[in-house]
């Protein structure tokens, strides 16, 4: 089969493997959809602690694919049945699995990111993965290209959770790559009275806009405490969702927060410069909350495919391009360029 393989640091190779093998109790999935995430970008060049130097594997955990084989003890699953892939599996009994939150398990393991995954075109599902319930059924009548985004939707229904966004609220959300386009999209759909969204990049503030932002400012050339004074009768925002990987967001977010106000750390600053200058005083006397997530578990997967499905929230504008599995690393490219959304790879 055809996959595109990590060899290194910002060397991605399309190259022929073995399809893999499975066992009874394991399932193999032909791949329709995979899509390219900031996590498999920072795989690429290297800066994953799932990676160590000299690992090669196939990246890609956001997989939507037809059942191409069954194990022959699982009866749960057919062959032609289209799938998601929820990526993460936890050990099972620890004390975060039991409790659902697997995406927390020390023991993790994900499709694309500790085992192969989907930028190719087949992708196998270990027999825990399959006890877990990590392939959850898709409707054909939704784009595949479009069902892959039920992970990063996930992530991002995990970090709003925490939230309990009120109808009426003024939501910031900080960043409007993809992840900060799906925060204002359900934020919208949970009631937000008004979505306003910092984005200093002119083509991502363009498509922010379009996709149903009620204000969109430019942090460099705005001030964006005046805009959401304009925008909230001088309280701030109730709710903030910082959706990029910048101090400064995280730091101006408790300034910028009305008082009760809650806020979501979503985006992980780079490793090497993990720390903030934190004004523990205006959380202290605002009485915020603050809070982070980190990637999403089977439960949130499920539920993002409900939502999805219904067709409660469409994420359908998000997917920017698609590229034949041959041109991965074109692909990769336009993943980075700053004016994409999410870039689809099709085997």
């Amino acid at each position: 089969m055809l996959a595109a393989v990590y060899h290194g640091p910002n060397d991605l190779r399309v190259e022929t493997v073995a399809i893999p093998k499975i066992d009874k109790d394991e399932i193999l999935v032909k791949v329709v959809s995979a899509c390219i995430c900031g996590t498999d970008l920072r795989i690429f060049h290297g800066n994953h602690r799932m990676y160590a130097p000299g690992t090669i594997r196939i990246p890609g955990h956001e997989v939507v694919g037809t059942i191409a084989e069954v194990g022959a003890d699982i009866s749960a699953y057919s062959v032609g049945q289209l799938v998601f892939c929820a990526p993460n599996t936890g050990c099972g009994h620890c004390l975060q699995c039991i409790n659902g939150n697997n995406n927390l398990c020390a023991n993790l393991s994900a499709i694309g990111v500790t085992s192969d995954g989907g930028f190719a075109e087949y992708v196998r599902i270990s027999a825990k993965s399959v006890q877990q319930g990590n392939l959850i059924s898709v409707s054909e009548a939704i784009d595949p290209a479009v069902s892959t985004l039920i992970e990063p939707f996930a992530c991002v229904l995990r970090g709003q959770n925490p939230l309990h966004i009120k109808p009426g609220e003024v939501v910031l959300i900080i960043g409007a790559g993809p992840i900060g386009i799906m925060h204002m999209k359900l934020v919208k759909a949970r009631g937000a009275g008004r979505v306003i969204v910092s984005e200093p990049a002119q083509e991502r503030a363009a498509q922010a806009k379009k996709m149903g932002a009620d204000r969109v400012v430019d942090p460099t050339s705005e001030d964006l405490g005046s805009v959401l004074g304009e925008e909230s009768q001088g309280r701030g925002a109730d709710v903030i969702i910082v959706a990029a990987p910048v101090h400064l967001a995280q730091e101006s977010a408790l300034k910028l927060a009305a008082i009760g106000g809650r806020i979501n750390f979503f985006g992980g600053l780079p490793k090497d410069r993990p720390t903030i200058n934190f004004d523990s005083n205006l959380v202290h006397y605002k009485e915020l909350l603050v809070t982070a997530t980190t990637a999403c578990s089977t439960a949130d997967c499920w539920q993002a495919a409900e939502i999805i499905t219904a067709g409660l929230v469409d994420l359908s504008d998000i997917v920017s391009q698609r590229f034949p599995l041959q041109e991965a690393v074109q692909a990769f490219a336009a993943a980075e360029d700053r004016k994409s959304l999410k870039i689809v790879l099709e085997p």
